[in-house]
C-alpha cells in the first residue's frame, strides 16, 4: 500500500513539473526609475541598468561643431516634450558619432535625470516593438540609441526598424526618440544597392523599399575625416583637459607621427594617442 502511495506521488510530481514548464515565464516589471540608461536585453524583455556611462564630455568634442548643436538642439527640444526628429550620424568612422550621443545625453539629462538612454544592439532591432510597449507607459523620456546599425543582403530586419520610425498603427510613442550611428548614409553598402538595380524585375521600386529606410530619419548629420589642424586640436584639448604636461613641438610632433602610424587622422585617433602618452608619463586620466 505504501509503494503504491509513493508511485502516485512520483506522479504527482512529474505532472507538476511538466505543468510548470508548460506554464509561460513570469517577465519582472523593469523599473525605469532605477537609472538614467539602459541596455535592451531582448532576452526576457529587460532592461539592465548601467550605473557609469564610458563617454567624454562634450566640451572635449572638437571639430564637430555644427553637428553637435544640431543634435543638441533637437535632443533639448525633444527633453522639453516638444516635436523632435529621429537623428541618423553617418559617416567617418572615429569622428565621434557615438561619443556626441552619450555626451548630449549627459548634457540634457543633468542630476535631475530628465531623459533616460537605452541601448539596443543591431541584432535585436527586431524586438523594438517589445521595447517600445514597455516605455510608452512610462511617464520618462527615452533616446533610443543603436550604435554602428547597418544592413546587409537578404537581411530584413530593417523592415521592423522602418514600422517603428513610421509609428506603425499605434504610432511611436511621444516619449521615445531614435538616435543610430552608421558609417553608410543609406544603412546599407553600395554593392548591396547596385545588386538590387542590376537583379530586380523593377530596379526602382527595390532600391527604394530598401533605401527608402534612411529617409525615416528626420536629421541627417554627417561626419567627414578631420584635417591636420582639427586632429592637433583634439589631441591639445585632451591633453589640456587631463593635464598631460608636454611642450607644444613635441606634443605636435609625437601626435603627427602617432597618426601616420595608424594611417589615419581621427577623434578616435587622438583619443588613442593621449592614452598612450599618459601612460607613457605615468598619468591616470580622471576628470
Amino acid at each position: 500500500m505504501m509503494t503504491d502511495d509513493k508511485d502516485f506521488k512520483d506522479r504527482l510530481d512529474r505532472i507538476a513539473a511538466a505543468l510548470e514548464r508548460l506554464a509561460p515565464t513570469v517577465v519582472p516589471a523593469n523599473d525605469l526609475d532605477s537609472a538614467d540608461a539602459f541596455v535592451w536585453q531582448p532576452e526576457g524583455e529587460r532592461l539592465q541598468p548601467v550605473p557609469s556611462v564610458s563617454r567624454v564630455p562634450l566640451d572635449l568634442l572638437r571639430g564637430i561643431d555644427r553637428v553637435r548643436d544640431i543634435l543638441l538642439d533637437n535632443t533639448q527640444r525633444f527633453a522639453d516634450g516638444l516635436p523632435a526628429n529621429n537623428a541618423l550620424l553617418w559617416g567617418a568612422r572615429g569622428m565621434g558619432k557615438s561619443s556626441l550621443v552619450k555626451a548630449t545625453h549627459a548634457e540634457i539629462a543633468g542630476s535631475e535625470g530628465r531623459l533616460v538612454l537605452i541601448e539596443i544592439h543591431r541584432e535585436d532591432i527586431e524586438s523594438l516593438p517589445r521595447l517600445l510597449d514597455q516605455l510608452r507607459r512610462s511617464s520618462r523620456r527615452f533616446v533610443l540609441f543603436c550604435d554602428d546599425l547597418s544592413f546587409d543582403q537578404d537581411d530584413t530586419s530593417y523592415k521592423s526598424l522602418k514600422a517603428v520610425l513610421d509609428g506603425g498603427i499605434e504610432g511611436r510613442p511621444d516619449n521615445v526618440i531614435f538616435y543610430a550611428t552608421s558609417n553608410r548614409r543609406h544603412l546599407m553598402p553600395r554593392d548591396m544597392i547596385e545588386n538590387e538595380r542590376s537583379t530586380a524585375i523593377n530596379p526602382s521600386e527595390a532600391v527604394e523599399e530598401k533605401v527608402s529606410l534612411s529617409d525615416r530619419f528626420g536629421l541627417w548629420l554627417g561626419f567627414h575625416n578631420c584635417d591636420q589642424d582639427t586632429y592637433l586640436a583634439m589631441v591639445r584639448g585632451y591633453a589640456d583637459a587631463f593635464g598631460l604636461e608636454m611642450a607644444d613641438d613635441t606634443l605636435r610632433a609625437d601626435a603627427i607621427e602617432w597618426a601616420v602610424t595608424r594611417g589615419g587622422r581621427s577623434g578616435r585617433v587622438a583619443w588613442q594617442f593621449i592614452q598612450d602618452l599618459a601612460g607613457r608619463l605615468g598619468k591616470r586620466l580622471s576628470g
